[in-house]
């Protein structure tokens, strides 16, 4: 007889465990990565049974597929603890706007790229906009494309435009997204790590 803790099916639509498993042969590992052999899905349940823990598939697509005897509660609470804290650490972009003119001066330029820098390293995306202030300034659109490359080249190292930049009505435009901090990579990177464990192992 199963335990108690049994009855309720826990499981996710990339893993099946238990009595869900009904693969004629799987390959099994147990709680310690040990190789315990091919056998029936029923005799590896009887075997997480005795040992009062779960059969898991964690590689479906093996020959034969491949399962893994563990406490399964406790793998989805951890897990959901790493997600939690890599959510926790990766900041919710914004949309920040720098505007600039056609005859901005030196200074100005180097005020507002400061300012796109530190948007981009705060992990935020920076709308760059310059405006055409009266519609004659249209004219000069070689003036205008030049004064936005200066500024994506001088933001290259900290960001890097999503599309070409464009004019919608009397403003060019272009977005700017950060590149990804190693923190954050990190961060996705631990979130998903035991998941992938599960699946290298065959």
């Amino acid at each position: 007889m199963f335990s108690e803790r049994r009855c309720f099916t826990i499981s996710t639509k990339e893993q099946l465990i238990n009595e869900e498993i009904n693969e004629k042969e799987v390959r099994v590992i147990g709680q310690d990565n040990e190789q315990l052999g091919i056998m029936s899905s029923a005799q590896a349940l009887q075997m997480a049974e005795e040992a009062d823990l779960d059969l898991v598939l964690i590689a479906p697509q093996g020959k034969p597929p491949v399962c893994r005897i563990m406490d399964y509660g406790k793998y989805r609470f951890e897990q959901s603890k790493r997600e939690k804290e890599a959510r926790k650490n990766q900041k919710q972009a914004e949309l920040k706007e720098i505007q600039m003119s056609l005859n901005i001066d030196t200074n100005d330029f180097n005020t507002k790229l400061n300012h796109a820098i530190k948007f981009l390293n705060n992990g935020d995306k920076v709308r760059i906009k310059i405006r055409f202030r009266r519609a004659r300034e249209l004219s000069h659109m070689n003036i205008c494309e030049d004064l936005m490359r200066r500024f994506l080249d001088a933001v290259a190292e900290y960001g890097s435009a999503d599309k070409p930049a464009k004019l919608e009505g009397r403003n060019y435009m272009a977005v700017v997204s950060p590149k990804a901090a190693p923190s954050a990579k990190k961060a996705k990177k631990n979130a998903d790590n035991d998941t992938q464990q599960q699946n290298k192992e065959e």
